[in-house]
């Protein structure tokens, strides 16, 4: 059985773990906010949106660098060389925390999951939003083959040349 002050110590990292997780739900969250904005073609408030992503991303790097510096004390703790993985802290340590580091590893592989998918996504949104942009400026620049429309692949439809109906609330 550990010391009660290494069990403080164990605590003390699960707390830190669910920290992150709490900060990564977050970041899902307004990573699905940001995707929102970008679908709705809304502009004026992606900004808003990625500064918060970005302020989220910020909370995350400092509460990692919390955590590691704890996982270190727990690492001589057992034993072990700095900077260990979840799964090896898993490995060494006696129930409950076992299945504690076991189940807060599993967490951060879900999650981390689907950021990559919605940062992906975002990516995507935000590249056929530039596409689009710089089609509308082509098209009101051109002088001959004026895109008319889209088609249903997502290329520019052509027509012939003639007079613009331009929408000015855009």
């Amino acid at each position: 059985m550990k010391s009660d002050l290494d069990q403080t110590l164990l605590n003390e990292v699960s707390t830190m773990l669910w920290r992150e997780r709490q900060l990564l739900e977050l970041l899902l969250f307004k990573l699905e906010e940001e995707q929102l904005v970008l679908a709705a073609s809304k502009p004026r408030w992606l900004h808003h949106a990625t500064r918060e992503v970005e302020m989220v991303l910020d909370q995350l790097k400092r509460a990692e660098l919390l955590r590691s510096i704890k996982v270190d004390e727990v690492a001589a703790m057992f034993g072990l060389e700095p900077s260990p993985t979840l799964q090896h802290l898993a490995d060494v340590a006696d129930e409950p925390w076992r299945t504690i580091f076991s189940n807060h590893r599993q967490a951060f592989i879900l999650a981390t999951e689907e950021i990559r998918h919605l940062a992906d996504g975002n990516r995507e949104l935000l590249a056929r939003g530039q596409k689009a942009t710089r089609d509308a400026l082509a098209w009101l620049t051109s002088q001959s083959g004026d895109p008319a429309a889209y088609t249903s692949a997502g290329a520019m439809a052509h027509a012939a040349p003639g007079p613009h109906l331009i929408n000015e609330t855009l």
